[in-house]
C-alpha cells in the first residue's frame, strides 16, 4: 500500500521533470506543513534562492488567510527584486485550499504564472 507521503513524493517528481525556474521565470515553490506554509522563488540554473515568505508570525489567523498573506508577501518580494513571471511548482500538493488561496493572493500581487 501506498502511503499519502510516497504519493506526494511520486507527483512531486513526476511535476518537477517537466518544469524548470531560469532567471528570467524562476520556480515558485510551495511546502506546506500542518501549521504553517512557505514559498520561494528559486533559479534552479544556479541553485539560488531569490526570495521566500512564510505563515511564521501569521498564527493567531485561519490558515487559509495564513496563505493568502504569504501570497501577498512572496508578490511584494518579487516586485522588489524586479520578478514578474514565475512557474508554479505547487511541489505535488493538490492545487486545492491553502495551496489555490496562496496562488491567487499572488497573482492578485501581480505575479503572473
Amino acid at each position: 500500500m501506498v502511503t499519502k507521503q510516497e504519493r506526494r513524493t511520486k507527483i512531486k517528481y513526476r511535476v518537477r521533470n517537466k518544469i524548470s525556474g531560469t532567471p528570467e521565470r524562476p520556480r515558485m515553490t510551495v511546502f506546506r506543513s500542518n501549521k504553517q506554509i512557505y514559498v520561494q522563488l528559486i533559479e534552479d540554473v544556479n541553485g539560488r534562492t531569490l526570495a521566500a515568505a512564510s505563515s511564521l508570525g501569521l498564527e493567531t489567523m485561519p490558515k487559509k488567510e495564513q496563505a493568502a498573506k504569504v501570497g501577498e508577501l512572496i508578490a511584494q518580494k518579487a516586485q522588489e527584486a524586479g520578478i514578474q513571471t514565475v512557474v508554479f511548482d505547487r511541489n505535488g500538493y493538490l492545487y486545492h485550499g491553502r495551496v489555490k488561496e496562496l496562488a491567487d493572493a499572488a497573482r492578485k500581487g501581480g505575479l503572473k504564472f
